[in-house]
């Protein structure tokens, strides 16, 4: 019932609180009250880029080893990985600047009226020879190919200087 959607958002936010003792006690509450370790797995998978980001990149690794560890060998013996990947992110450095820049680019889209921008011609595949003579991938610079990066435009012209990590126009 309703306990189960407190105790999963007692357990997110004590760990996104730092609170390891919390996060601890709240994993053991759910899978002890016979929660599905895999539905606890995958709430973790989230957190990992949610609430932890770039901040620590290998939580999702983290999360997504102790999902398959879970899948693997199930309850009773899955639970020390849980607690394990629990308490791994209390302690972990948050950031949600890339939720927040996807949110960003969601509202972009959605606040959009009429067509969306067309992909810039420089940065279309030119498979064929039609592509080609339209200018399909016509000076595009392949980066790889330089030492340092290339100034190149990636945006429609239309959000050209949009910054969705700073929610503005450049």
């Amino acid at each position: 019932g309703e306990e189960h959607y407190n105790c999963i958002s007692a357990l997110h936010k004590s760990m996104r609180g730092s609170d390891e003792n919390a996060s601890l006690y709240w994993l053991a509450r759910m899978l002890e009250g016979g929660e599905d370790p895999l539905y606890v797995a995958r709430r973790l998978v989230r957190f990992a880029s949610e609430d932890i980001g770039l901040a620590d990149p290998l939580a999702l690794t983290q999360a997504v080893a102790a999902y398959q560890g879970c899948h693997f060998i199930g309850m009773p013996e899955c639970e020390v990985i849980l607690a394990q990947c629990v308490v791994y992110f209390a302690r972990a450095p948050k950031s949600i600047e890339v939720y927040r820049a996807y949110s960003n680019v969601k509202e972009c889209l959605r606040m959009h009226t009429g067509p969306l921008p067309p992909v810039p011609l420089h940065l279309r595949n030119a498979p064929t020879r039609l592509m080609k003579n339209l200018g399909y991938g016509k000076g595009y610079k392949y980066n790889p190919m330089y030492k340092e990066p290339v100034e190149q435009d990636y945006l429609p012209e239309e959000l050209k200087g949009m910054d969705f990590f700073k929610e503005r126009k450049t």
